[in-house]
């Protein structure tokens, strides 16, 4: 029996991190909303590494935050451990990584879910999206709720027609015990959405009492710790340890002798599993050479015993982990409390969105998240925002928010995903960006505050405050670039750090440039430095220092524009244009792609059919003008 259960402007289906910022964003716009659970102690669930942030992550957390999105906020409020990855190289690949309390996430997120005016949130499976004419008109449960909505957005995270694999067990199920989603697949197929099957898999967590510490490296926390959100003040709390081991000869000769018990190796795995981030067995197999692979063993939250073993997620069978879990040091006599395992689940095929992360085919509905074939919370969560506010957009008749590749990595990651497409889990990395010493993770509220606040997400509080940094950095670089230092002010500093001395002033802003020489170490000779903090000092002190280097970056940026400004007609019949390649033509009549920048990064398209598109818009344009 259907009956009518309420009337929305959005649906989202799944409340994990894509979920949440979607949900948020779009009440927090003005849109009444609801967003379904298939149980309310997922909402927000790390079924994974209980980690926010690290390499290129880091990056899209600051960006969510910048546009006015919460998982940065919920990680500050929870973290229990905070470390800045990659501090030995350059600024562009500087990450934040925090060890998260992860039943205080849930709690966190939930709570403004609850809170939150305009949202509802309710446990229950959709089942179907309601289409009528093409168009998103509601979505029905599997209790025989009907609740109407003129935008549905798919959240759904690995659950779709879910299954867990250990060993040769398999059965139907979603991470962490929770059941699966079997019909909302079937509903999305008979509409004509493809699917993709991926793979993804988690190690054991095992009982903290049960590890020697001693056979160890320990790995303490940053002081200070550095907040992911540009809201947050400080944060002063006492930090959790991990511990770093590492597998071995005898690990890996376990591993071997059983990979016959592999369902990854047997066949019994047919979705695909993410590259980046391979099971223990496939890393033996792949890299055969390596003596070791570095194993982290991670705190789960201050309130449980259950720790997670980071580098080693398997789908072999629970005796063989067991066996292979005792080979490594401090690990001897480990008891286990939740098993390895991998699960598959359907995702669609990306290639069917638009920028926005709305359906080319199907207006009103938008995907996000793992749904998207991506991988990682961070990456969800920057597609959980765009999804969330261009469904708000859309209510509202205003343009929709598209990120460009060399605004933010959030841009970069939606354009891969609709643009390239993707044939595994995808990974957000710093070397998937063309510009990332533009697009630090330092610099984030810089690019994107002006547009949060343009949305609707920052507050006029909060914008004041972003001004007022951003207009004084601008004066202190200025004033940077007129301070001269007398040598009798400067060379005792350069002395110290082993710099060769100067015989005539120099510029505060050449001093800075020299390698060796920090922000902070001017402020001993230089009494005019204003009184910044952290974010304002790293940002002056890379502003300056990579000067030259960013210039280029600009200059790179500017020619990328171009052919971003070259827009292509979604309706173009790319079949009549005469020179394209034949794969050329299938590919762009499939993506549709919006400009001339976009058809350029659609695999399969090469210069050459850039080159005959071009003649055919100039030849299009004098044509007109005749």
């Amino acid at each position: 029996m259907i009956y009518n259960a309420g009337k929305y402007d959005i649906a989202i289906i799944g409340a994990g991190h894509a979920g949440c910022e979607a949900a948020l964003a779009a009440a927090r716009l003005g849109c009444t909303a609801v967003i379904f659970t298939l149980n309310m102690d997922s909402v927000a669930n790390m079924p994974c590494n209980p980690s926010i942030g690290g390499t290129a992550k880091g990056h899209l957390v600051r960006e969510i935050d910048a546009l006015g999105g919460e998982m940065g906020k919920a990680a500050d409020a929870t973290l229990i451990q905070s470390r800045m990855l990659n501090k030995a190289k350059g600024p562009a690949v500087h990450s934040l990584r925090a060890q998260i309390d992860r039943r205080a996430y849930q709690e966190e997120m939930k709570q403004r879910l609850e809170s939150q005016e305009n949202l509802d949130l309710k446990q229950a499976e959709v089942t179907r999206i309601i289409f009528e004419n093409g168009e998103v008109k509601g979505v029905e449960t599997h209790t025989g709720a009907r609740y109407e909505c003129c935008c549905a957005i798919i959240c759904s995270g690995t659950y779709l027609r879910g299954r867990i694999i250990i060993g040769d067990v398999n059965y139907p199920g979603g991470p962490d015990g929770m059941f699966p989603a079997n019909e909302l697949s079937a509903s999305l197929i008979k509409e004509g959405i493809s699917l993709m099957r991926f793979k993804t898999g988690t190690p054991s967590r095992v009982h903290k009492d049960s590890l020697d510490y001693s056979l160890m490296e320990e790995q303490k926390g940053d002081e200070p710790i550095v907040p992911f959100s540009f809201e947050t003040k400080g944060i002063e709390i006492e930090q959790e340890s991990c511990f770093l081991t590492y597998t071995n000869e005898e690990t890996h000769g376990v591993i071997r002798e059983n990979l016959h018990r592999s369902p990854l190796f047997s066949g019994d795995i047919d979705g695909v599993g993410p590259r980046y981030c391979p099971s223990i067995e496939d890393k033996v197999v792949r890299f055969s050479d390596k003596p070791r692979h570095q194993i982290f063993i991670e705190p789960m939250g201050r309130k449980t015993r259950e720790m997670y073993v980071q580098g080693m997620s398997s789908s072999l069978p629970e005796d063989v982990q067991e066996k292979m879990l005792r080979t490594i040091k401090g690990l001897e006599n480990v008891r286990t409390m939740r098993s390895a395992y991998a699960i598959e689940y359907d995702c669609i095929d990306p290639l069917q969105l638009k920028p926005s992360l709305e359906f080319k085919e199907k207006p009103g509905l938008f995907s996000a998240g793992q749904s998207n074939g991506s991988s990682g919370y961070e990456e969800a969560g920057a597609q959980g925002l765009i999804a969330g506010i261009n469904a708000a957009m859309k209510i509202k008749n205003r343009e929709p928010l598209v990120l460009k590749r060399s605004e933010a990595y959030t841009g970069v990651l939606i354009d891969d995903l609709v643009t390239k497409g993707t044939n595994e889990p995808y990974r957000m990395m710093t070397s998937r960006s063309e510009y990332r010493l533009l697009l630090r993770q330092d610099n984030a509220d810089i690019r994107l505050t002006d547009k949060g606040h343009e949305v609707g997400l920052i507050n006029e509080e909060r914008y004041r405050d972003f001004l007022q940094k951003k207009e004084f950095i601008k004066k202190e670089l200025d004033r940077l670039k007129k301070k001269v230092y007398k040598p009798t002010e400067v060379n005792p500093l350069l002395t110290e750090q082993g710099q060769d001395e100067v015989v005539s002033g120099i510029t505060a802003e050449a001093v800075l440039k020299r390698p060796g020489i920090t922000y902070d170490m001017l402020r001993g000779i230089d009494d005019d430095m204003p009184k910044g903090n952290n974010s304002t000092d790293e940002a002056i002190e890379v502003e300056c220092k990579y000067e030259g280097y960013l210039k280029k970056q600009i200059q790179l940026v500017e020619r990328f524009e171009k052919n971003e400004g070259l827009k292509l007609n979604p309706d173009l019949e790319y079949a009549k244009i005469n020179g394209l390649r034949i794969e050329a033509r299938q590919k762009l009549d499939k993506i549709k792609p919006l400009s001339v920048g976009q058809a350029s990064r659609i695999s399969g398209v090469s210069p050459s059919d850039i080159n005959v598109l071009l003649i055919y818009l100039e030849q299009k344009r004098r044509g007109l003008n005749e």
